[in-house]
């Protein structure tokens, strides 16, 4: 099938206004959060189901590759389309279809922003509990793709935890249940599988996902330290005690300075760190682990410890640590977001390879991040005009990546991998590893057209450490 024909078809599928092919209509999608560009050729933006199986079967039948988008906040390259092909917008599909408050649980489509669903249950007692940062923005389906974790990850656990079952179009346009409205369905567990393959093996287009009863009480703290050592001891020393907080977040001064400058909540501009520690659960129990939590921080040198007097304080507390990535753009003209993951105890000396790597690239890397999980977010900031300059900040990132490992961590804990990845996840994986998972991938998607070139390095650099951003030439029609 030609392109002109592939074009043809698809219009008869979405209609003129939802098919986009000048440069003016598709530049928008290009790029995600992440630094990755590649001018897209086709843009289709279904309306439902029907539509989403159509597109896909064109797709198939002109053997062009298909990515899936959600809201675009994704983080590693992960919705760029790297091979051309046909970007599939989900934003369309956001309407929640069903909640089901006896049953807790709500069916809703991919475009949903994760936001809204808590918001539509609020008024009940019930909150759906996956909260990345970018929760605002961000889509229920990008969600699915990522595993995405969030602030409260540390008591709720990620993205997977919370879906019972999605609606996928396979690769022959065939639509399918992964899973359900119950858990522990019998046999093999697809739908887990699905959550996490960051649209490489079909799209979603229905999710059942759970529900939760908001909790009795919420506190929360701020913790403020003049040394970052005595604040990454104590998120150690708070789980050793055998609390389980429902967010356990870290600033360093770096972003709170951003914060305070931006939008200010009331961050000591002068603390080497600040940390964020929220305790949820019946009165008696929030009350009891807040004091131990106190406590805690009191033995760690904490200078002050602020418990939020009311819920518009613990607002306008969260709304600093929420709007901190946003914040940065005050401080450079572009940030660089690395995912790490180690495990807490030793989070102390992470950072102080992080703040070593930082002195050698001479870089400057804000951290804020889900300290209370090992989940690391060090933005490296920089100015792309500068000659060179992307080439330490992509230098610097590996190292990051590698010191994650080297401790017993992992390089993604909730952005995946992407296109910005997927060179150096032969760091974790060996060959054999790689294959199967290969295969796995190729059980759904035989052909390899779905999100092609994210999560699995190419055979030319496979094992291989650096990979650059960049754009790539348009014309990749194949």
């Amino acid at each position: 099938m030609s392109r002109d024909a592939l074009i043809q078809e698809l219009r008869g599928i979405v209609g003129d206004r939802y098919m986009l092919i000048e440069k003016e209509d598709v530049v928008v999608y290009e790029q995600d959060g992440s630094i990755f560009q590649v001018m897209p050729e086709i843009v289709v933006l279904p309306a439902n189901v029907e539509q989403v199986s159509e597109v896909v079967r064109a797709a198939r039948k002109a053997g062009v590759p298909i990515v899936p988008r959600g809201s675009g906040t994704g983080l590693a390259g992960g919705a760029v389309p790297a091979e051309g092909g046909v970007v599939l917008s989900l934003a369309r599909l956001n309407r929640i279809l069903e909640i089901d408050l006896e049953n807790l649980l709500a069916i809703v489509e991919p475009g949903v922003i994760n936001l809204d669903i808590t918001k539509a249950i609020s008024k009940e007692g019930f909150f759906y509990a996956p909260d990345p940062s970018s929760q605002a923005a961000c889509s229920v389906g990008g969600n699915i793709a990522n595993n995405s974790g969030g602030p409260h990850t540390l008591a709720y656990g990620v993205t997977t935890n919370h879906v019972l079952g999605v609606e996928v179009v396979l690769d022959d346009g065939e639509v399918v249940w992964l899973g359900g409205r119950v858990p522990d369905t019998p046999g093999y567990d697809l739908c887990g599988v699905f959550v996490g393959s960051e649209g490489t093996m079909g799209i979603v287009t229905k999710a059942a996902v759970r529900l939760m009863r908001t909790r009795e009480a919420v506190r929360t703290l701020l913790a403020i330290f003049d040394q970052p050592a005595r604040a990454t001891r104590t998120v150690v020393d708070i789980t050793a005690a055998g609390i389980i907080p429902a967010a356990l977040e870290m600033m360093d001064r770096l972003t709170i300075n951003a914060v305070e400058k931006g939008a200010p909540c009331g961050y000591p501009t002068d603390a080497a760190a600040v940390l964020l520690v929220e305790i949820e659960g019946v009165d008696e129990h929030a009350e009891r682990a807040m004091a131990l939590v106190k406590s805690i921080c009191k033995q760690n040198g904490a200078r002050d410890v602020r418990l939020a007097k009311d819920e518009a304080d613990r607002q306008l507390l969260w709304k600093g640590r929420k709007g901190a990535f946003g914040a940065l753009g005050l401080l450079a003209p572009n940030y660089y977001v690395q995912d790490g993951v180690v495990p807490r105890g030793r989070l102390p000396e992470i950072m102080a390879r992080i703040a070593d790597i930082a002195a050698r690239y001479e870089l400057l890397i804000a951290n804020v991040f889900h300290a209370g999980d090992g989940n690391l977010h060090p933005n490296i900031l920089f100015d792309l005009r500068k000659p060179g300059e992307l080439d330490r900040v992509i230098e610097a990132g590996a190292e990051i990546l590698k010191a994650c490992i080297e401790v017993g961590g992992s390089i993604t804990g909730e952005h995946g991998i992407g296109l910005e990845k997927k060179a150096y996840i032969g760091l974790l994986f060996n060959a054999e590893d790689l294959a199967a998972m290969t295969r796995v991938r190729q059980a759904f998607d035989p052909d390899g057209r779905f999100n092609p070139a994210k999560l699995f390095p190419s055979p030319a650099s496979c094992g291989e450490v650096g990979i650059k951003p960049g754009k790539i030439p348009a014309g990749l029609w194949i």
